[in-house]
């Protein structure tokens, strides 16, 4: 069986976000039977606490990992997680669009998406968008009515569809035709361009050989 990683974005500020993110991504590894491994920043050691390096850390594995997931909740998004999900754009490297807040939000009125007009309309990036609160009642309803309030069955079999829907999504987005069309050299260029241009020693990060095998890994797995 082939893994794919999937590079987990979004808030990390507060415990409601370093939970719900470990728990979805637990539960996308779980339900995928293995076929999806998660990298939640949030886990990654930190040799400095440098902001910089931090930063490169993560945008090192923006461009590793196969797929992006990028959770877009808020009545205005995370601006590091767009930053990643623009990085992973200009790698083309699939992605899904995460949004469980019921809020309205964005600029593009009842037809589009509830966030800015800027984030939407990108090749290779599904988006799946539910109302976390009808879902969470849904959760704590449907479990045995022996259990009492103050069960906590409800998470399980709330993540549990959370991230079987995640995972449609994943598998639909990964099948989609890479940009680069086969091309070798151009997807080489755009990759070591991604390596060169956030400066302050993201190069560095990018240790020699790094670029081309990792395109290697994507290319056998047809994402590339």
């Amino acid at each position: 069986m082939t893994t794919y990683t999937v590079y987990f974005a979004g808030d990390l500020f507060d415990h409601k976000h370093l939970a719900g993110n470990k728990l979805l991504a637990g539960a996308i590894d779980r339900r995928s039977g293995g076929r999806y491994a998660c990298v939640v920043p949030q886990d990654l050691e930190q040799a400095t606490e440098r902001m910089v390096d931090i930063r490169n850390q993560d945008l090192r594995q923006v461009m590793a990992c196969d797929l992006g997931l990028f959770n877009f909740d808020g009545t205005d998004l995370d601006s590091g997680t767009v930053v990643e999900f623009m990085m992973a754009k200009m790698l083309d490297i699939p992605s899904v669009l995460l949004r469980s807040d019921f809020r309205a939000s964005g600029d593009q009125e009842r037809e589009g998406d509830d966030w800015n007009l800027m984030c939407s309309f990108y090749p290779r990036a599904r988006k799946f968008q539910f109302n976390a609160m009808a879902w969470y009642q849904e959760a704590r309803r449907s479990g045995d009515r022996s259990e009492g309030p103050a069960s906590t069955d409800w998470s399980d079999r709330l993540y549990a569809r959370i991230a079987d829907a995640v995972v449609e999504q994943l598998d639909a987005v990964r099948t989609e035709p890479s940009l680069f069309g086969g091309d070798e050299a151009r997807s080489r260029t755009v990759y070591q361009w991604a390596a060169q241009f956030p400066g302050s020693g993201f190069d560095a990060v990018c240790e020699p050989g790094w670029v081309e095998e990792i395109i290697a890994k994507k290319r056998g797995k047809g994402l590339i």
